[in-house]
């Protein structure tokens, strides 16, 4: 069996259950409708709560609660602008997961007119 580069690291990645435990609290985040939406809508643009409530339907405490636990996860960051505070998309990673997954969820769904 051939392995290459990627093989390796994710080896090694493996070995380590911290990090095997790091990924799969990062996948249990992005299995919540509410923080997918949240972290959808983060890809786009840095959003206040007030925004992220408006765009997600849902109350100002359940997005307060969902953000808390994408920052203890590192997916997101915040700072503040004034009065408000402003997230964001920790880096470029959460990105990746939130095109990779949604590319491979679109492979599933047929093309209208199919």
């Amino acid at each position: 069996m051939h392995h290459n580069q990627a093989d390796t690291a994710i080896q090694s990645y493996l070995e380590n259950e911290d990090i095997v435990y790091g990924a799969t609290q990062i996948f249990d985040a992005l299995s919540d409708y509410t923080r997918f939406q949240i972290l959808s809508a983060l890809c786009v643009s840095d959003c206040s709560v007030s925004e992220l409530k408006e765009l997600c339907h849902v109350t100002q405490s359940a997005i307060s609660h969902q953000l808390r636990l994408l920052r203890d996860r590192g997916l997101v960051s915040a700072h503040r602008e004034g009065q408000r505070v402003i997230y964001a998309l920790a880096d470029d990673h959460v990105t990746t997961l939130m095109r990779v997954g949604l590319e491979h969820a679109a492979e599933a769904v047929p093309a209208e007119g199919e």
